[in-house]
């Protein structure tokens, strides 16, 4: 209470030695050093909403930010908030949408809208009064007066929050008439009007059964700001005539009001207090009998919300308030309140409260009935959360062993890029401490790291892309959907005793709530038939024509030769590759080694090694070569032959469940069997000797990569996550 009285007093002072701007900058310092955002490098989590707030009045703030925060956790939507000078772009990627609340425009803020919008995360924007716009705000008095700096520095900071509001898609608003002004400018916006807080029913119900004074009838006017000197006066001559006519009748004033010197008269019958922490409102307002809201019926007016009435009715304090806006849509006249419209209403229903204790009782608790059970944070979340939820894109994770390149995390990484293209908001989940986005040719992903972060907000599909990312997926309690992307029979990369290949293998048997999906058909067909999943989703595997494109080979002059695989991996057999290339004739053969991973063994004859290549530049390695001898025993999906092809080279390879699904033995590529090295090397001089049937392989190989291009599959690919 004391630090309250201080801050009222030094803002006061502020006010009236330095003006509004003065103000405003010393509480934008104040507000910025008790609303820190939490350090990012603290293990940031992953949350459904981010509130931004920008107002810089720790009343208004409470209400917007943090009681719809607490009525969105009451239905189980994570929340999160930062102020709006503290907002970074790397908060972009922890939540799945935003709520600026009065938040002025910003580069930074900006930026922030456009990086949502990118990445399919929704934007909001949440006002409690017309204050975004300058043709409402030139309409309050107390703007009227203000003049030079102070007048252009408030109508800054209206266009600036307007240009915010525009930025986004959706809004929230307190009142109707917001309702109406806002959906001018967005998509559509829902009307979630201020409640009371769970703290706020506590510390009510902390004075609830407080004896009041008996001797006395006193009128309570809560008057808030300084704008409100104009709502007074509607009801000023029928306050002084009642003072008047009643000698145990008082006038409580709290908070800024100017009294006017026609009040002089009953100065004797005023109380007046300064504006109060709102733990100790509810003291206040239980003091008084009757509280009053009287509000000039305008525009401005109509889009205020109804938190006076609320607050007494927390303390069964009786309201009497303008039948206007919002107000006239909460209070149910003659039952939880009364409305006036006229100066005789006014005074008629002022009267029969201050002659009827039993009659003000009746008012007091119908009104505090409802608020209990319409107007509490608790109960009340349920419109703005099913809101928020309508408008959020679907959002997908997929869980990455790493964000280190290999096939199969290509393909899962270009399955996430064609989601997000489509409208979906998708994070990659690294099971490394990496949180470095994801960048390449088709775009960025947002990356986490599963190490250190907790993941609190909700999942609509989560997708495990190798076996030892599923256990990750199952633990993830806040899902929906959960998907295995399965792209090989990760059992045979285990030599036999390996500990890690009965546990592989039990990946695919069936798991409790996994829907299977696959690029290749010879794993659809196990996962069916050996495992028994009855429901499994195929779709093609894809190519990007534009990091292979064609080049014409000149198969008159030196043969090269590529080798492509990890040494390292039983199956890619890449031993046998070399047992071929030792057969031919090295003056008229080059022999070049891409390896993503391992280094070459002594026993290799080589001309060229590239190891750990970018994919985006793996294409000119292709194309730098005629022929590609691809050996491996074990593939779900081959797709360095596919790649060959693409670039217009031919292909020697031994066929295996992975590749035979494109690959056709002399139509678009040579088949040798596996270990027979003289036929391979008979089949690479068949390559060279018979130009038709050379031309063939090309002609055949550019046709099936250009069936398999992933725009011609993309509908495919979207089909497996719905």
């Amino acid at each position: 209470m004391k630090k309250v009285k201080e801050l009222t007093s030094k803002s006061k002072q502020t006010l009236s030695e330095e003006g509004f701007k003065g103000l405003a900058k010393k509480t934008f310092r104040y507000v910025r050093f008790k609303f820190k955002v939490k350090d990012k490098n603290k293990n940031q989590e992953f949350k459904d909403i981010l509130f931004i707030n920008g107002c810089c009045l720790p009343h208004p703030q409470r209400y917007r930010v943090d009681h719809q925060i607490e009525q969105l956790e009451s239905c189980g939507i994570s929340c999160d908030k930062v102020y709006y000078a503290d907002l970074t772009l790397d908060l972009v990627k922890y939540y799945r949408g935003f709520v600026f609340y009065r938040c002025p425009i910003l580069p930074v803020i900006e930026e922030f809208v456009k990086k949502a919008k990118e990445n399919n995360k929704v934007t909001f924007y949440d006002i409690d009064d017309l204050v975004f716009d300058t043709k409402y705000t030139d309409e309050i008095d107390y703007v009227k007066n203000l003049v030079g700096a102070e007048k252009d520095l408030y109508n800054d900071g209206v266009i600036r929050m307007g240009k915010t509001l525009k930025l986004c898609e959706y809004g929230i608003a307190s009142t109707t008439r917001l309702q109406k002004e806002m959906s001018k400018h967005l998509k559509e916006v829902y009307v979630n009007r201020n409640v009371a807080s769970e703290e706020m029913v506590k510390y009510s119900q902390k004075y609830l059964n407080t004896e009041k004074d008996k001797d006395r009838v006193i009128m309570g006017y809560f008057s808030g700001t300084i704008t409100h000197n104009k709502d007074f006066e509607l009801i000023m001559p029928i306050i002084i005539k009642l003072l008047k006519k009643y000698d145990n009748l008082y006038l409580k004033i709290v908070g800024l009001l100017d009294l006017p010197s026609e009040m002089e008269c009953v100065r004797d019958k005023i109380l007046t207090n300064d504006f109060v922490d709102y733990k100790e409102l509810p003291n206040l307002i239980h003091s008084v009998h009757i509280n009053i809201a009287p509000l000039e019926d305008n525009i401005f007016n109509e889009a205020k919300s109804e938190n006076k009435w609320m607050e007494a009715a927390l303390v069964k304090v009786p309201t009497v308030a303008s039948n206007v806006g919002a107000f006239a849509d909460a209070i149910e006249d003659n039952n939880t309140g009364l409305l006036c419209k006229s100066s005789k209403e006014w005074e008629d229903k002022l009267i029969k409260l201050i002659e009827d204790e039993k009659y003000r009782d009746e008012i007091g608790n119908n009104a505090y009935n409802k608020v209990m059970k319409d107007h509490i944070t608790t109960y009340s979340g349920m419109g703005v959360t099913n809101f928020i939820k309508s408008k959020l894109n679907k959002n997908i994770f997929f869980v990455l062993p790493s964000t280190n390149i290999s096939g199969g995390i290509m393909v899962a990484i270009k399955h996430a890029m064609i989601l997000k293209k489509n409208g979906i908001d998708v994070t990659l989940i690294n099971a490394e401490k990496n949180d470095e986005d994801l960048i390449n040719e088709d775009g960025y992903l947002y990356v986490i790291s599963a190490i250190d972060r907790r993941f609190l907000g909700y999942a609509d599909t989560l997708v495990a892309t190798m076996w030892l990312t599923l256990e990750y997926v199952l633990r993830f309690y806040n899902c929906k959907n959960r998907k295995y992307l399965v792209q090989n029979y990760e059992t045979n990369f285990y030599l036999p005793g390996s500990s890690e290949k009965g546990r592989a293998n039990a990946t695919y048997n069936n798991v409790q709530g996994v829907e299977y999906i696959t690029i290749s058909k010879w794993c659809e067909d196990w996962l069916k038939n050996d495992f028994k999943n009855s429901k499994v989703k195929y779709a093609p595997n894809g190519i990007d024509l534009s990091l292979f494109e064609y080049k014409e080979r000149n198969f008159d002059s030196k043969i090269k030769i590529l080798i492509e695989g990890n040494n390292k991996d039983y199956y890619k057999n890449v031993d046998e590759s070399f047992k071929i290339v030792d057969k031919l004739d090295k003056e008229k053969f080059e022999i070049h080694y891409l390896s993503y991973a391992s280094e070459p063994k002594k026993t290799y004859y080589y001309d060229k090694f590239y190891k750990k290549v970018p994919h985006e530049e793996v294409g000119k390695i292709y194309q730098s070569c005629d022929i590609l001898i691809k050996t491996s025993i074990l593939e779900s999906f081959s797709y360095p032959p596919l790649e060959m092809m693409a670039t217009g080279g031919i292909v020697l390879a031994v066929p295996n469940d992975g590749n035979i699904e494109y690959l056709k033995d002399n139509y678009n590529c040579l088949f040798y069997k596996q270990g027979d090295i003289e036929e391979a090397v008979s089949k690479i001089q068949k390559m060279i000797d018979d130009k038709k049937l050379r031309e063939e392989l090309i002609k055949n190989g550019l046709k099936t990569a250009k069936d398999r291009e992933w725009k011609n599959i993309e509908e495919d690919i979207l089909n497996l996550y719905k």
